[in-house]
């Protein structure tokens, strides 16, 4: 890098602009890589559009960045941890213990330095030259990269928080009684003689206790109950009530939290003075933050002795942002998949040293369209493979770094080398963007991020490639046909359709077991084992074991076979019918969901019932191989083309977790309707609030695809679904077939990808034509299992999800033998995992990932 003093474009400086309060800063890491300020090259950010990039030496992203864009002025920064001294004289006594959970912001200036020197690339292309300009100019700038929220910030602040907002109840709340409440202390619930967990109705000012909370926190629901008498929605947490006007507010109609912006006022008239009151009682975030750090895997083996970490590639760890491990689990055991590594990362000569650069990633840097590779999920995905598979982040804490000492991480045994982990904060925001829930920073299922990520890479690649399917393309390794064969008990025709899946979703029966009784499923001698750690003890519920193939059969093959009732095509009227779903074809990469649920007061509850996997972990699904329409059986007439009234097509695997539930089958299609198909739990939430609904039980219907009265779609619905590479006419049909609904016509034109758009009679449309499902039917279909994700919580919306791994010999762990390649992926820790929890979690497993071998 060359130095001076000197440049003969500084007077373009004076027309750079600091940043927007809108605008997002990367000064803290390179956004294609994981480099950051606190290396010995820090990170320069570009004065125009604040990308921040690394100076590598193999990777040139600076440099590639002032080359693609034209901005040449850079603000290099460097960070370095500075020497904690200690505050305390000699003979001091230490400071008072923590008595209740707070998040306090510490301040990076106290933490750390920060170094920075302006650059000029025009002056010097290869590395920069540092430059001094004016004093005024420099203030301005370097006060504005640095004083800015960084776009990591941004996440981090946001780590723990809900996303609360007013309601119409809040915004129009009448309060029907005013009178001052009795003090701090002196109040107890109006119906039993609890202290604490006091809410206050807004309406009325009646006290009532809340609902009993995790942690130990006591409740009997009398606000609850008083709600369901008086209709009274609003109500505020004594004891959460902050000076700054702060509290805890639920609306029991929306049955959510709540902001109220007239809080002061309405307070007032209780004769409660804002100003004078102190936070008493931890909030519903703090304890949700502290019923999550509890549930946590045990990184000790059997013997007490801690966990061996790894490191190298392959083993990287990823930092917990905030309700972020079930994000974690699933990127983990994707890139541990073979295809994954080959499409994002490439094969990596052996030997080669920390310089290896992806020649897929290097040729997508120089020509992204995208602006800023923050907003490019191609540049993401490279990035995150560079930094889970080189091994260039995955080493111990060196002396002069600092250890995690993050309020968002897991405690662990001390004395342990830990990783820092890698923090995919652009990823997730970048996935999360414009969705409901995955754009939050709540926990989310682990499951249902699964099947959006892929849908989101999809809806990616096809538009990258302008619809032109990509044969190395690693999502379709899930995909697989799953045929079902539906027959008229009265007519005996039958009717097959193939439906595209990711995901195979079990159902695992519930059987509880009695105090003292002994454990006669599936696996039974090994059932001692199950739930004899840190969750097992006085009130915990046992369930009897059941067998993987036991879960198989009650879904698919004969012994699967579901009666409902149904609309005969034939004439029949409306008969009963047998529904049998198999395999259409088998997928390379076998993806089993255990649902294990139970509705209590309308919430999911997780059951941790104990699945017992077939011997070594191999599954053969070969007796699970549909045929197709048989020799003597008759079809069923097809009413897919004409144009009477249908009903809109709903998520199969959502439909199917919904019914798991107990709720009819009509219920759940129209909620999945009503909702955009927009997943189980958001369709749930309708549900429990339409079950009054007169027409609940009344099946949605659209008219059928050949209407052609049905309304022309919005030509900027239209112009979006063809910028994705579809045509015109194919995106105007999926608009149609799917009510207008630009994320449900999404779905269908991947559903219907020889769909062209055009409406046909049937005489001209035949099954020939029909594009053959992904996956294949060749036999013998034996799997093995690669990996598993695991959690622990009472429901999958919260708790702590981790990941279990089976690392190939002469990766980041010298395995010597096949029981020990387990590798545990729990956050930013990577450790060998012991042969009891590998056992014992595998049992209690929520996803499973099978291999085809």
């Amino acid at each position: 890098m060359s130095m001076s003093a000197t440049c003969p474009h500084t007077h373009d400086i004076s027309g750079l602009r600091e940043p927007k309060l809108s605008q997002s800063v990367h000064r803290e890491e390179c956004t294609q890589c994981f480099d950051n300020q606190d290396g010995p090259a820090g990170i320069d950010v570009c004065l125009v559009c604040f990308n921040g990039s690394c100076l590598d030496s193999d990777r040139h992203h600076t440099r590639n960045h002032v080359l693609r864009s034209g901005h040449s002025f850079t603000l290099n920064v460097k960070r370095t941890p500075k020497k904690k001294a200690s505050n305390r004289a000699d003979g001091e006594e230490p400071p008072a213990k923590m008595k209740k959970l707070a998040i306090n912001e510490e301040r990076e200036e106290d933490k750390y330095e920060h170094t920075t020197v302006f650059k000029c690339w025009k002056c010097d292309l290869q590395g920069g030259k540092e430059v001094a300009i004016d004093v005024a100019n420099a203030k301005r700038l370097t006060d504005g990269v640095m004083l800015s929220l960084s776009s990591a910030r941004q996440s981090e602040v946001k780590a723990w928080e809900e996303e609360i907002t007013a309601c119409e109840h809040t915004l129009c709340l009448d309060q029907l009684q005013s009178g001052a409440i009795p003090q701090e202390g002196l109040a107890h619930c109006a119906s039993c003689e609890l202290t604490s967990n006091l809410w206050l109705c807004l309406t009325c000012g009646a006290l009532g206790c809340g609902r009993a909370q995790f942690g130990g926190t006591g409740g009997n629901g009398h606000a609850l109950v008083h709600f369901n008498t008086t209709q009274h929605p609003v109500c505020v947490k004594l004891g959460t009530i902050t000076p700054e006007g702060g509290a805890d507010v639920y609306c029991y109609a929306c049955n959510d939290a709540r902001i109220d912006p007239e809080l002061v006022t309405h307070l007032g008239t209780f004769g409660i003075n804002v100003a004078a009151q102190k936070k008493t009682e931890k909030s519903m975030t703090e304890l949700q933050i502290e019923q999550n750090l509890l549930f946590d895997f045990s990184l000790t083996a059997e013997d007490g002795s801690a966990l061996q970490p790894i490191f190298g590639a392959g083993a990287t760890g990823l930092s917990n942002l905030g309700n972020s491990c079930y994000m974690a689990s699933v990127i983990q055991t994707l890139f541990s998949l073979p295809l994954f590594q080959i499409r994002y990362y490439g094969k990596r000569p052996s030997g080669t040293s920390f310089a290896y650069v992806s020649p897929a990633a290097a040729a997508h840097w120089e020509n992204c369209t995208q602006a800023l590779p923050a907003d490019c999920l191609e540049c993401q995905m490279y990035k995150l493979a560079d930094g889970l598979l080189s091994g260039r982040y995955s080493k111990p804490h060196s002396d002069h770094e600092q250890a995690p000492t993050d309020a968002l991480a897991h405690p662990t045994p001390e004395h342990t080398p830990w990783q820092a982990g890698l923090k995919p904060a652009g990823f997730k925001a970048l996935v999360g963007r414009g969705h409901a829930e995955f754009s939050t920073m709540r926990q989310q299922d682990a499951e249902e991020f699964f099947s959006h990520l892929l849908t989101v890479l999809r809806r990616f690649n096809h538009q990258n490639t302008r619809g032109v399917p990509e044969e190395s393309e690693p999502t379709e390794t899930f995909a697989f046909g799953l045929e079902q064969r539906l027959q008229c008990q009265s007519c005996h025709r039958v009717r097959y359709r193939v439906d595209t899946m990711d995901v195979l979703s079990l159902g695992v029966p519930a059987h509880e077991l009695a105090d003292g009784e002994a454990d006669t499923g599936a696996g039974q001698q090994e059932a001692a084992t199950v739930g004899t750690s840190d969750e097992s003890g006085p009130g915990k519920k046992r369930y009897r074991s059941v067998s993987l193939e036991q879960c198989l059969n009650l879904f698919l093959g004969p012994s699967g076979q579901e009666a409902l009732e149904y609309q005969c095509e034939g004439g029949c009227g409306k008969v009963n019918a047998v529904r049998q779903m198999q395999f259409a074809t088998f997928p390379d990469v076998l993806v089993l969901h255990a649902k294990k649920f139970q509705l209590v007061n309308w919430v999911p509850t997780k059951l941790d019932i104990p699945v017992i996997l077939p011997e070594n972990d191999e599954l053969n699904l070969d007796n699970y191989l549909g045929r197709g329409l048989q020799s003597g059986e008759v079809e069923l007439p097809d009413s897919s083309n004409t144009s009477a009234p249908s009903q809109p097509e709903v998520d199969a695997e959502a439909l199917s977790q919904l019914e798991s539930m107990g709720f009819p089958t009509v219920s759940c299609r129209n909620a999945l309707i009503s909702t955009g198909n927009a997943g189980a739990e958001v369709a749930m939430e309708w549900l429990i609030m339409h079950m009054e609904d007169p027409d609940i039980n009344v099946p949605i219907q659209t008219a059928g695809s050949g209407n052609g009265n049905a309304p022309e779609p919005p030509a900027e619905q239209v112009a979006m679904l063809a910028d994705m590479g579809f045509t015109n006419a194919q995106a105007k049909k999926a608009l149609r077939e799917t009510d207008g609904n630009v994320e449900r016509a999404v779905e269908w034109l991947f559903n219907h990808p020889d769909d062209t758009g055009e409406d046909s009679s049937p005489a001209t449309s035949s099954s020939d034509t029909k594009k053959a499902p992904p996956g294949s039917s060749r036999l013998p279909a034996r799997y093995r299992l690669k990996a598993f994700i695991s959690h622990k919580g009472p429901s999958v919306h919260s708790g702590h999800y981790v990941a279990h791994i089976r690392m190939p010999r002469g990766d980041a762990m010298d395995v010597d033998d096949a029981v020990g390649d387990w590798v545990l992926f729990n956050d930013e820790k990577v450790v060998r995992a012991d042969e009891t929890s590998v056992r014992d979690l595998k049992k209690l497993a929520y996803m499973y990932v099978f291999e085809r071998v």
